[in-house]
């Protein structure tokens, strides 16, 4: 596993006293996904399907200030929002939106590299989600006053969330399993892209005094699972959106 060089384990270790959560992530090589699933024990039988949606503009000019509006269709009549920032500096966000019930400040710890991010969630209906990508209802309809101010107060100037283009949908499977020897809990998610490629990626939280133990102990564990800790990362968001826009031009 490609490892922090000293320098970032500092920074990292700095921001860990301003965050709410860290999340550890690995993305698993295509040809991995096999063996990766057999010796996890994950079954997709189990897991919870999942239809996601972006909201971006055709030059994906959301992506290029760092921010990410998403929502999401979960079996079982349930669906969600977000509105996510990143990077961010902890110390530099408005009080009000950490103290809010509804926001997070997280590390995503990948191996080699991290981002600190800052999101409002939300709750929706998955039939307003497919009234809004059907055109029938407002994007803004599906986020909540919160989420929309957050939205407006670092989107490029002059942009507004009814003027967004929906790009999606794409399906993903996530299964949860806890891991008895860790006594943590392990979330596999898979993404099926437009393009027929996909991304397999493990992660699981942990509390931010706890992080450096807790890469330790996951990596440990994954390697004695046979799983490889070197594979190229990538990033599920990033690559659904390069994916929209490779498709669009």
């Amino acid at each position: 596993m490609n490892v922090l060089t000293v320098e970032q384990q500092a920074e990292l270790l700095a921001l860990t006293n301003s965050v709410d959560s860290v999340e550890l992530k690995l993305s698993v090589a295509d040809c991995e996904f096999y063996s990766t699933g057999t010796a996890l024990g994950l079954d997709p039988i189990e897991a919870e399907i999942r239809q996601v949606f972006f909201f971006d503009t055709a030059d994906l000019d959301l992506d290029a200030a760092g921010i990410v509006v998403r929502a999401r269709r979960i079996q079982g009549g349930e669906a969600d929002t977000v509105v996510k920032l990143r990077p961010v500096v902890p110390e530099e966000l408005p009080e009000d939106l950490r103290k809010s019930e509804s926001s997070k400040v997280e590390v995503d710890l990948m191996p080699g590299k991290y981002v600190c991010s800052a999101s409002l969630k939300g709750k929706s209906d998955p039939d307003d989600v497919m009234r809004v990508i059907a055109g029938k209802r407002d994007v803004e309809e599906l986020f909540s006053k919160e989420q929309r101010a957050f939205f407006e107060s670092h989107a490029p100037k002059g942009m507004n969330m009814n003027g967004l283009s929906a790009l999606g949908p794409i399906l993903t499977l996530k299964q949860k399993s806890v891991i008895k020897a860790l006594e943590r809990e392990l979330v596999a998610e898979l993404w099926f892209y437009p393009d027929h490629t996909r991304i397999l990626e493990l992660s699981t939280k942990c509390d931010p005094g706890e992080t450096f133990q807790a890469v330790a102990e996951v990596r440990s564990y994954l390697a004695d699972k046979g799983i490889d800790l070197d594979s190229e990362q990538k990033t599920k968001t990033k690559t659904a959106l390069d994916c929209f826009a490779k498709h669009r031009a």
